[in-house]
């Protein structure tokens, strides 16, 4: 960990928002860019990454008494529990194997020299959440995905509060799903009323989940609208990442 410059924690209040699609293309993304990146999927009873990366089951390589992650492409590594459990079996644990696994995820990992390592992490403020917080050092800050939704915005405000009281720096809150069924711009009033950056909004639009269930980033497809969206907010990330880190 210590040769990644940046670290970022994707989070949500709650599931269904979309925080996993945002994370995998975010992370994509940043390769694109030129960016060396790694992609921790840290959502142990959902960990869907590597499904959006169309990535099957792995056999992991252990060297020197650590765990290589998956290349994808040039510039973009992948670890998840995906790769190591049986891809149907429900992940039945208690807290404390939940940390034991994220602390092998974090001391027991060889990403070798990155510029970015994006965490999608669970919905919610639960053990994982905890566990990655207090065992990362210098995290960069935490982007924060919500729908426009009253009810989703409740929960981002709960995420709000544990990014401050972990100490965590919150990167920005990012709007997906805007639309006429879920309304739009309330994420962006949260951020303002909490002193907040808002990193940009994505319109609800098919060729998201098209992409995700074929295993093919929308980010790959440069032509499309959403992706000139996302682009946008993947270079304020970036601007705003690398500034804080500097601070």
């Amino acid at each position: 960990m210590k040769n990644i410059k940046y670290k970022l924690l994707v989070m949500s209040g709650k599931g269904g928002v979309g925080k996993t699609t945002i994370a995998v293309n975010l992370a994509y993304s940043l390769s694109e860019k030129g960016r060396k990146t790694g992609l921790l999927d840290a959502d142990i009873h959902g960990p869907n990454a590597p499904k959006m990366l169309n990535l099957g089951r792995q056999e992991l390589i252990v060297k020197n008494n650590k765990m290589v992650p998956i290349k994808i492409k040039e510039n973009l590594k992948i670890m998840s529990l995906a790769l190591l459990a049986e891809k149907e079996k429900a992940v039945i644990w208690r807290g404390p194997l939940k940390h034991k696994l994220i602390r092998q995820f974090v001391e027991e990992v060889e990403w070798g020299a990155l510029d970015y390592l994006v965490i999608d992490l669970p919905p919610g403020t639960g053990d994982e959440c905890i566990s990655i917080s207090q065992l990362l050092n210098n995290i960069t800050g935490s982007l924060i995905v919500s729908t426009p939704q009253q009810v989703a915005l409740l929960d981002v405000i709960k995420a709000i509060n544990f990014s401050r009281e972990m100490n965590v720096p919150i990167i920005g809150l990012i709007e997906n799903m805007t639309s006429r069924v879920f309304g739009g711009g309330s994420v962006n009033e949260l951020a303002s009323a909490q002193k907040l950056s808002f990193l940009g909004s994505l319109d609800l639009d098919n060729k998201i989940t098209e992409s995700g269930d074929k295993g093919t980033p929308f980010v790959a497809n440069d032509d499309w609208d959403v992706t000139k969206s996302f682009n946008k907010i993947r270079d304020k990330i970036i601007r705003l990442a690398e500034k804080k880190a500097k601070t």
